[in-house]
């Protein structure tokens, strides 16, 4: 199983040329095959970034996609018209830097049809990868219950009557794809699920309650659900993430983890828990304590939001406090979310990606003596 010291969530920074192309690739002006290779170097100069500052699992920056979540809607017929606002609503809050941002949610957003795969979701950025790296390869999928927000009582009965039925298929093609990159040889797997800590957030839970589920079934039905994504797959690590909302450097909510520890902690089965502690929003490291003794907090204790230099110091004396709760060898470091959860991309310049990356490294170094 995967023991690394030093982990990454996702996202890394996408390069102008990356953007531009799917710009002019938008408006027609670029060929599928001269995209294809623009995403080609972007991710190549992902692997090598992430190989220079020397972790040993990586990532392919997420550099194909429009947003974190967005591979399973580009890779499903059934899902209505959408913008990128469809991954992006919420009252956001930021530093004096960035300010706070509104964007409401799309108002016929919705799925519409039967969900029918055209392609696989995340099979091709495993494949490419593999043959550029020796390093281990995480690759990240959403959470089902991620995609309440695609189910619209308004849009969506005709054909999914109800929230239940349209998540069970979305947890079936996850769990499809699961069962494929292990197939091709993933050994390492994330789901992404931020919509649980969002429930700690009143307004945020009336949204999701008014899907249809409560509190409660929130983390029973959807645990279930990730648990059936995750399968039975002996040699294959798989992480879950929990934040609190990562989109050009601004977050949605701010709490403890208290009130989902218990359920979410112990119930997931998942050996990695990819935790946001990158300042005061996430509470303190107490919820630590409802952590299964089979289990790993990677305690993401480096902001990706903002340009602020963390210290090999700091972070390591972070790390012997949660160490209260968790003894060091349960324990790794990471920074706290993606650096581009979306195209859009976070606040920062690729130099401090790379620095916050090195430290990382130097802190897992000295405190673990190893990544």
């Amino acid at each position: 199983m995967i023991s690394a010291r030093a982990d990454v969530v996702g996202s890394l920074l996408r390069p102008p040329y990356l953007l531009e192309a799917r710009e002019r690739r938008a408006a027609g002006e670029l060929s599928a095959a001269d995209f294809k290779r623009v995403e080609d170097r972007a991710v190549d100069e992902a692997l090598a970034l992430q190989e220079r500052v020397g972790l040993s699992v990586v990532t392919d920056g997420e550099m194909r996609r429009e947003s974190f979540q967005s591979q399973l809607v580009e890779a499903t017929e059934g899902f209505g018209p959408h913008t990128l606002d469809a991954y992006l609503w919420g009252e956001w809050h930021g530093d004096e830097r960035v300010g706070d941002k509104r964007t409401e949610r799309p108002q016929n957003l919705g799925v519409v049809g039967k969900l029918r795969r055209v392609r696989n979701l995340s099979v091709e950025e495993f494949v490419y990868a593999r043959a550029r790296t020796d390093r281990t390869i995480k690759v990240t999928l959403p959470s089902p219950s991620l995609y309440a927000s695609f189910w619209s009582p308004e849009v969506s009965r005709e054909a999914y009557p109800t929230l239940d039925e349209f998540l069970e298929d979305v947890a079936r093609l996850l769990r499809e794809e699961v069962e494929e990159l292990v197939r091709l040889g993933a050994t390492y797997i994330q789901l992404d699920a931020p919509h649980y800590p969002l429930l700690l957030d009143p307004k945020t839970r009336a949204f999701y309650e008014a899907r249809g589920w409560d509190l409660d079934r929130w983390l029973t039905r959807g645990v279930e659900l990730d648990n059936h994504v995750i399968g039975d797959h002996p040699g294959v690590t798989f992480a879950f993430h929990l934040c609190r909302g990562n989109q050009g450097s601004r977050w949605l909510v701010s709490g403890s983890y208290e009130p989902l520890a218990r359920r979410i902690f112990g119930g997931i089965n998942a050996g990695r828990l990819m935790l946001e502690y990158d300042d005061k929003r996430s509470g303190t490291f107490e919820p630590l304590r409802h952590l299964p003794e089979d289990r790993t907090a990677v305690l993401g204790l480096v902001t990706t939001k903002n340009p602020r230099r963390e210290t090999v110091e700091e972070l390591e004396a972070r790390i012997r406090e949660a160490a209260r709760y968790v003894p060091l060898e349960r324990l790794a470091i990471s920074p706290q979310c993606g650096f581009a959860t979306s195209v859009i991309g976070n606040a920062l310049t690729p130099e401090d990606e790379e620095h916050k990356l090195r430290v990382v490294i130097e802190t897992a170094e000295k405190v673990w003596g190893r990544v």
